[in-house]
């Protein structure tokens, strides 16, 4: 069996505390569901971790104690840095040992993610050079300054550049530690957090306004035209081999070459379009079930309810009175 995924949550002072401690309470979270339904699964063994061991004082002036200092600390699954108030420059000058301590750890392989103004960390190491970052908004045109090299996406709140992933505020951190939470422990797993640290129910365990490198940078430009298509007609009924012979290609190669692209088949593609679809028109419309399975491509309601539960962890009724009543609720507030 496996050991624990090690997690590393860097200290230092003018942190944000809650940029710290929200990564720790999700995993701790998603940890303890995980071990109390299977008996294989990794434990998470998180560490706070300052350069000296000692306390930092937070923006908000309390203290945190780490519970080791970098020399303590092994192999490592993911770093955490956290986010600063106001100017970070000062703080990373007086942490600089910092830097070749995370260099190392990437080179090692470990996923390290960042928030806010914490994404500087990442720049003045050189790590994203070349890469796509974001930070917190209110420090786009400074980190644009300091850090020329970086290509600074500001439409985007999370990035992930191979192991390297820039979220730039609170919330999108907590989606971009779900994602995480999903690729360590699958679905169900996520669900239970997303039920725990958000109010709405989530259509998707990747980030909205997420952009990867990898993903956006494919290359194959048959697949584009076939995902562009596949947008455009998930309504209809659609034959995936029938599909693969329209763009001129075997089934198997147009799986292979699909999957290669996206990560995921080209059925599970259409199946996560049309199941948004049928989310977005519960969320926004007052057609009945049966209507919106006609409109989004599927004959049969009762496997659509079956699907969607499966999909989302809760059925399609449900669903529907959980957003209505959070909308009424933001409206009226």
């Amino acid at each position: 069996m496996a050991g624990p995924y090690r997690v590393a949550v860097l200290l230092s002072e003018n942190i944000l505390a809650s940029s710290a401690t929200l990564p720790i309470e999700i995993l701790n979270t998603a940890s303890g569901s995980a071990l109390a339904n299977r008996r294989d699964a990794r434990a998470i063994e998180i560490q706070s971790v300052s350069l000296s061991g000692a306390a930092v004082t937070t923006s908000s002036g309390f203290k945190l104690s780490p519970t080791a200092s970098i020399d303590d600390i092994g192999r490592c699954d993911l770093i955490h840095i956290p986010g600063f108030w106001r100017n970070p420059r000062p703080i990373i000058r007086r942490h600089s040992e910092f830097l070749p301590w995370l260099i190392e750890h990437h080179e090692r392989g470990a996923i390290i993610s960042a928030v806010g103004t914490g994404c500087c960390y990442l720049a003045e190491a050189g790590l994203l050079d070349g890469k796509p970052a974001t930070t917190h908004w209110h420090y786009f045109d400074q980190f644009q300054r300091d850090y020329p090299k970086v290509e600074l996406t500001r439409q985007y709140f999370i990035t992930r550049a191979d192991n390297l992933y820039c979220a730039a505020s609170i919330n999108a951190l907590a989606e971009l530690m779900v994602n995480i939470v999903f690729r360590w422990y699958g679905r169900a797993v996520a669900n239970i957090v997303q039920r725990n640290f958000f109010h709405e129910i989530r259509n998707s365990f990747e980030p909205s306004n997420y952009y990867s490198a990898e993903a956006t940078q494919h290359a194959d430009e048959q697949i584009v035209q076939a995902q562009i298509w596949m947008q455009d007609n998930f309504h209809k009924s659609i034959h995936i081999a029938a599909l693969a012979e329209q763009f001129e290609m075997s089934l198997r190669t147009f799986n292979r070459r699909f999957k290669n692209a996206l990560g995921h088949s080209p059925l599970n593609y259409l199946q996560e379009l049309r199941l948004n679809a049928v989310k977005d028109l519960l969320q926004h419309s007052n057609l009945s079930l049966a209507e919106i399975a006609n409109r989004c491509g599927y004959q049969d309601v009762s496997f659509l309810t079956q699907l969607f539960k499966r999909h989302f962890n809760v059925p399609p009724g449900r669903y529907r009175d959980t957003v209505r009543a959070k909308l009424f609720r933001t409206t009226n507030d």
